[in-house]
């Protein structure tokens, strides 16, 4: 028992060599190294190290930069293809700590000045060490999203629900042809992703892709936003303007909140999906776009064209491929899969020592009703990855309004709401947790301050930030 134990040691022992061709310093760090745990090689110069580095990969390299011959530095420029995964210190006296600053540049790790102490050694070994074991950490980490990607992806998305599935493949088809799209879905699903990606995968990825908010902007901006304007067409027009559709020629163009668009801009829509022109704001030219459009919105369409907010041949155009999108709280099983994803992108950019999320997280992270959706689950992990000092994520390093049962009705408890009263609740409770500060309340949930105004005024939401019901 004791020899296997040995011998597992010796193999988890990290294999060191020394380049110095004075004999004193190799038999110093030697016998210092091997006291702690290294298994240490050494060469007397740099053409026997570079025979020894042909036969074994090394985890660090002390390599001495004046020696007679092959020098450290010629020995690092000839070698450096073979030591890829190899740590490679340099040992430099007074006069030549500019040549090791170069060989730095070049790729070796760090450089110790001579005369030295013991004690440096070992500390720079010991960084080099905590260096790579970081480094080992974020390849799998980056493996680990890979293969979440990769099995479970569409673009940038992530998802295994049988309705993201059938979300996914109707997106792919869609992509292969040039008809209008439009995505369904409350904020924070994701439709912008599904866009993007459609645009990816289609004959037209090579071609732009441009983005317009259409609640963003007022009528007579938006007009000049999507079809550019000429020199004097309004006041503070100073020269001829492109716009979105001339920019997007050859790609696609991604309309979000396409419910908000004006009924003049819906018209002048109308002709440019129909006849495939546009016409600058204060021009009469026709100028020939290519461009597919997909549109997004959060809203009831058909009950707008009840309602004469949306006409109806502008509907039918633009609603010839239906991407519906459901909400998170209807696809639970995609929580722990995108959990696990953000916990593992968070822990690569964060660095910080978080191992997993405990049972009792996950569960009320499942039981949660997500009215921000996966732009919500997403923000909850960048607040607990701020907030956790432990190793492991527990429910208190959540966002108050996921945990705290006073403030939030579970998934369970959700009586059942059509979606346009959905979004009045989903507003209300951000409106609660924001003391009625419609700026964040936007940044919440993914919109801009003109959306929130606009939602607020037709469900008849008043801005008393004391009370916003």
């Amino acid at each position: 028992m004791n020899k296997k134990t040995a011998a597992d040691n010796t193999v988890s022992q990290k294999r060191l060599l020394i380049i110095d061709d004075e004999e004193n310093m190799r038999h110093m760090l030697s016998s210092l190294l091997k006291k702690s745990g290294y298994r240490v090689d050494t060469a007397s110069n740099g053409k026997e190290a570079l025979e020894m580095v042909d036969q074994t990969l090394y985890d660090f390299i002390l390599c001495d930069l004046k020696m007679p011959d092959i020098s450290g530095m010629e020995f690092f420029e000839i070698a450096r293809d073979k030591l890829w995964a190899t740590t490679v210190i340099m040992m430099s006296a007074y006069g030549s700590i500019d040549i090791a600053v170069e060989a730095m540049k070049k790729g070796a790790y760090d450089f110790i000045s001579k005369p030295f102490k013991s004690d440096e050694v070992l500390l720079t070994l010991k960084k080099a060490e905590e260096r790579e074991s970081l480094k080992r950490e974020n390849l799998w980490l980056k493996e680990r999203i890979r293969k979440i990607q990769e099995n479970y992806h569409f673009g940038n998305m992530v998802a295994k629900s049988k309705a993201m599935n059938a979300v996914f493949k109707l997106a792919e088809k869609v992509a292969q042809y040039n008809t209008t799209v439009l995505i369904y879905g409350d904020s924070g699903t994701g439709k912008e992703l599904v866009s993007k990606a459609i645009h990816e995968i289609s004959g037209r990825k090579k071609g732009p892709f441009v983005k317009v908010n259409c609640a963003a902007l007022t009528e007579s901006l938006l007009e000049s936003e999507l079809f550019g304007h000429v020199k004097g067409a309004f006041t503070g027009a100073y020269q001829n303007r492109e716009g979105r559709f001339e920019k997007a020629h050859g790609g696609n163009i991604f309309l979000d909140e396409i419910g908000d668009l004006p009924l003049s801009t819906q018209v002048k829509l109308l002709r440019v999906i129909e006849d495939k022109i546009i016409e600058r704001v204060g021009d009469s030219q026709s100028i020939p776009v290519d461009v597919r459009i997909i549109s997004a919105t959060n809203r009831n369409l058909t009950r707008l064209v009840d309602e004469g907010v949306i006409r109806k041949d502008f509907y039918f155009r633009i609603n010839v491929i239906p991407i519906n999108l459901p909400p998170l709280r209807e696809r639970l099983e995609d929580i722990p899969l995108l959990a696990e994803f953000f916990f593992r992108k968070n822990q690569l950019k964060s660095g910080k020592n978080i191992q997993g999320i405990n049972n009792d997280t996950m569960d009320a992270l499942v039981n949660y009703w997500w009215p921000g959706n996966v732009r919500e689950l997403k923000g909850a992990f960048e607040y607990a990855f701020v907030t956790c000092q432990e190793t492991m994520i527990k429910p208190h390093h959540l966002p108050l309004n996921i945990t705290d049962k006073k403030k939030s009705l579970k998934v369970s408890q959700r009586p059942s709401l059509n979606r346009e009263e959905i979004k009045k609740l989903e507003l209300i409770e951000t409106l609660k947790r924001t003391n009625g500060n419609q700026s964040e309340a936007a940044r919440i949930l993914g919109v801009t301050r003109v959306t929130i105004w606009n939602r607020m005024k037709r469900f008849g939401i008043y801005p008393d930030r004391k009370n916003p019901t």
